[in-house]
């Protein structure tokens, strides 16, 4: 199967201030731009059969600055959870809300007030991850690289799948704005390669198909043995 490459937006004005966008139209800041720069520097060598985005601006302008002159396919999957009537409100308010401790510790029984539950973005972000990783291995092979540019519970949420966790448990992960977290799908199991990276990526290109090892590692991670 394919391996995706799961990259969280830069940083926004709203996560200087220490507010919940949501699905807010905000937008990078200075340091969101820079990140998203330094970010480019690592993945425009990587050969991406595709680039996926969430619809909010602050996905769409972390492409624009990481991959030039690059027009990404935007699914709604991808988009960040619905937080209802929290989008806009800051995070230290919010902590005093009823609601914040199942957010933290029982993620898979939080609804937020006329807005989405926590569990239905989960649902519909791995179905959404899946669904493109299918068809990007139909359409460009195995050993294809492809990209989807989305935010950091969602992002979250694909990867506790990936590695059989409950939702319960994804608030232990981490998915820092500009990071990148990459998972290869087997018919047998999901991989999780990389996790919050900001490190060099060349690895993840595959290696010719002569040198390519049978290993269940390399199933696994495919070019990413070593890694």
């Amino acid at each position: 199967m394919a391996t995706v490459l799961l990259l969280r937006h830069g940083r926004t004005t709203a996560n200087a201030s220490g507010g919940l966008a949501g699905r807010l139209p905000v937008e990078l800041d200075d340091t969101g731009r820079d990140q998203a720069k330094r970010v480019g520097e690592r993945l425009r060598e990587l050969p991406l059969a595709a680039v996926v985005s969430s619809p909010l601006i602050r996905c769409r302008q972390t492409l624009e600055l990481v991959l030039p002159g690059v027009a990404p396919q935007v699914d709604d999957g991808l988009i960040e959870c619905g937080y209802g009537d929290w989008e806009g409100r800051p995070l230290a308010e919010l902590a005093k809300d009823p609601l914040w401790p199942v957010v933290q510790q029982h993620p898979s029984a939080a609804v937020f007030p006329n807005g989405e539950a926590m569990a239905a973005m989960s649902a519909r972000a791995v179905a959404t991850i899946r669904r493109w990783d299918a068809f990007v291995t139909r359409e460009h092979g195995p050993d294809a690289l492809w990209l989807a540019c989305s935010h950091g519970d969602v992002i979250k949420a694909i990867i506790a799948d990936a590695m059989g966790l409950h939702l319960d448990q994804f608030q232990r992960l981490v998915a820092d704005p500009a990071s990148v977290s990459v998972i290869r799908y087997t018919p047998t199991r999901p991989f999780l390669v990389r996790l919050n990276d900001t490190s060099d990526l060349l690895s993840l290109v595959p290696p010719p198909a002569s040198s390519a090892s049978p290993s269940d590692a390399a199933v696994g991670g495919g070019a990413q043995a070593g890694v």
